[in-house]
């Protein structure tokens, strides 16, 4: 049972450290991908669509890539280009990616009588890692996905403070003005950077559809995005603060999960409700964070 668990963690926590990884780069330069919620969402069905409609679960995984990057060229058009206010911006496109979702897969399946399904990614199983006892079914016995997430770690770490790149993206979060100076243009530096967290995004969103329940739903994602969100500030904006929190809250989702399919004394609306819990406590006793000086503010030469 306890290794069942730990091993769904890990494949529960595959889309959160995803989209919080895509989060930090993305907040570290001054720009809160406040649309994550619609990203998480529009890539889930785009993976979907893709994948039943080609017959190839690669396919879908690049049409989840791509439609997150599209909602996050919107995104970045209407806050950085125009410089409007990123709370309001996401929450208005959180709420179209449901309407189009919607839309679209009843203007192309229209109202089947069973669910529409795909196969899922399959578990992959590294020779040798994964005949470990105990540590290979928990880390070496799963899909593409989740290898591909925990790959990026110690390559976020690399790039975000040991290169030269990672240096102009925290210092476009932190001292735009002085970015701007030495020649590099601020808005193209964040625009750039949302355009690849979005694709990110989408291929996280497309997790849930493509590499775990082969379907698609509107309600799929149900707030991962925002936990995706909220890990980001928990994590103190760093990759190693995100890897920390996606563990703890793949643990909570895996409970949820495995609660939900099994007996439980416990009402199961308390159990869905876990992962929520822990992101509100989590943040109530979080005492200090680390926030991007020029986080959420829109940059102009005349600032």
């Amino acid at each position: 049972m306890i290794v069942n668990l730990l091993s769904r963690t890990i494949m529960m926590s595959t889309p959160l450290l995803l989209g919080s990884l895509a989060e930090v780069y993305a907040e570290r330069t001054g720009m809160m991908i406040c649309a994550i919620e619609g990203i998480f969402l529009i890539g889930a069905w785009g993976g979907f669509v893709g994948a039943y409609i080609s017959g190839s679960l690669v396919i879908g995984l690049l049409t989840a890539v791509i439609l997150g990057m599209l909602m996050a060229l919107l995104y970045a058009f209407v806050t950085v280009t125009l410089r409007q206010q990123q709370v309001v911006t996401g929450t208005a496109l959180n709420i179209l990616a449901v309407g189009v979702c919607a839309f679209f897969q009843r203007v192309l399946f229209g109202v089947p009588t069973t669910p529409l399904q795909i196969d899922a990614l399959p578990k992959i199983a590294i020779p040798l890692l994964s005949k470990i006892p105990v540590i290979g079914e928990i880390f070496f016995h799963q899909n593409i996905l989740t290898y591909l997430a925990y790959v990026l770690i110690p390559i976020s770490m690399f790039v975000l403070f040991k290169t030269s790149l990672g240096l102009t993206i925290r210092s476009t979060g932190e001292n735009p003005v002085a970015v701007d100076v030495a020649g590099i243009n601020v808005n193209r530096v964040r625009f750039l950077t949302v355009l690849v967290a979005g694709g990110i995004g989408g291929l996280a969103g497309a997790f849930y559809t493509v590499g775990y329940l082969g379907m698609f739903t509107t309600s799929i994602i149900g707030g991962r995005g925002w936990i995706a969100f909220a890990i980001c500030f928990l994590g103190n904006w760093t990759p190693k603060g995100a890897v920390l929190g996606t563990l703890a809250f793949g643990l909570a989702d895996a409970i949820s999960i495995y609660f939900r399919t099994g007996s439980s004394v416990v009402p199961t609306e308390l159990i869905i409700a876990l992962p929520y819990i822990l992101t509100i406590v989590l943040t109530i006793f979080r005492s200090n964070f680390n926030v991007p000086a020029k986080l959420g503010i829109p940059y102009s030469k005349e600032n």
